[in-house]
């Protein structure tokens, strides 16, 4: 079987488990020889220690898989995927970042010197794979994100209250301040309502919502980070699931709740309308808008057995992501 060097952020503490850890693992489960880096903490060790263990595994791997971002992470898989080219190592960089289209206009040569020697570059979701392709990228495959389905029950949920969870990184890209003032508005209109929180700070805006739900005098439960097995029993208490994000890809947070029954209330951005067909799989509103939120939580309220049907709907979609299923695109491209 293929031996893998897998780069990326592995360091758990500030954020949810890594793509390396998690990837990683389902690729030793099929019999795969995986290396990764890096879990140093320090931004220019991390660097240094990604590219010691592409030179020190160079005679020992197949191919590199690069978790690839918009942001800072930008810089390692450039620096990477050049290490790779003067190595002679086939390179695939996973393209995560739900920002990055507009990081490949911002920085053209530095994108094309990355993604145009690439073996192949593999995009979560048809929305990113799609933005390449329209700027002259053709090396590329859409495999979509996965879950381990038997991980996730199904349970049809009742809707006598709004019971509103939200499961993310406190970062302001993913606008958690707004499921604060849609549970604030709820109030306003006299809908009874609750709302938790989950998820790690990734940026200080955690303690920034903890203090604005002070300030607007509502009650918002932020349990912190929790384990997926610790949030998914925790899921079985609430009844609606809003993504309140201003950018995104193909986030698992959202298969989750797909697949665990809970009617999703998305923001329409990014991979979100590949992955949600609106009124059928779950309901797309406006991005940075608590009154699109009510109208929506209120048309679920008033309409329980239709909010079922577009759960089941989902159940089927988060099915067709299951890992049994995706990894037989992974095999073909490392074939």
């Amino acid at each position: 079987m293929k031996s893998l060097l897998y780069i990326g952020n592995q360091f758990n503490n500030i954020g949810n488990k890594s793509s390396v850890d998690i990837l990683g693992l389902l690729f030793i489960r099929e019999g795969y020889k995986v290396f990764s880096a890096s879990r140093k903490r320090n931004i220019v060790l991390r660097l240094l220690h990604m590219l010691w263990t592409c030179f020190t595994y160079r005679k020992n791997i197949d191919f590199v898989l690069i978790d690839t971002y918009s942001t800072l992470n930008f810089y390692y898989a450039f620096f990477v995927s050049q290490l790779c080219r003067f190595l002679k190592l086939p390179y695939i960089p996973i393209l995560h970042g739900g920002n990055l289209p507009v990081r490949l206009k911002k920085s053209p040569k530095l994108s094309k010197a990355i993604f145009n020697y690439a073996y192949k570059n593999v995009a979560p979701s048809e929305y990113i794979k799609s933005n390449f392709e329209d700027l002259g990228y053709s090396n590329i495959v859409c495999i979509p994100n996965s879950i381990e389905l038997s991980n996730y029950i199904f349970k049809e949920r009742t809707f006598d209250k709004v019971k509103l969870l939200w499961v993310r990184s406190f970062s302001k890209i993913y606008n958690p301040l707004l499921a604060i003032k849609i549970l604030k508005g709820l109030n306003d209109i006299n809908i009874d309502a609750e709302l938790c929180m989950v998820g790690p700070d990734s940026d200080g805006t955690m303690q920034e919502a903890i203090d604005y739900a002070k300030e607007l005098k509502v009650e918002v439960n932020i349990t912190g980070k929790l384990s997926k097995k610790e949030w998914i029993e925790l899921s079985k208490d609430y009844n609606i699931f809003i993504n309140t994000t201003n950018f995104d890809n193909m986030p698992v947070s959202v298969i989750e709740a797909m697949a665990l029954g809970l009617p999703v209330i998305s923001t329409n951005v990014g991979g979100m309308p590949f992955l949600i067909e609106d009124k059928l799989t779950g309901i797309l509103v406006k991005p940075n808008s608590e009154k699109v939120f009510i109208k929506a939580i209120q048309e679920l309220l008033n309409s329980p057995k239709e909010s079922n049907v577009i759960a089941i709907n989902a159940r089927k979609k988060a099915e067709q992501l299951d890992w049994n299923i995706v990894k037989n695109q992974w095999n073909k491209v490392l074939k």
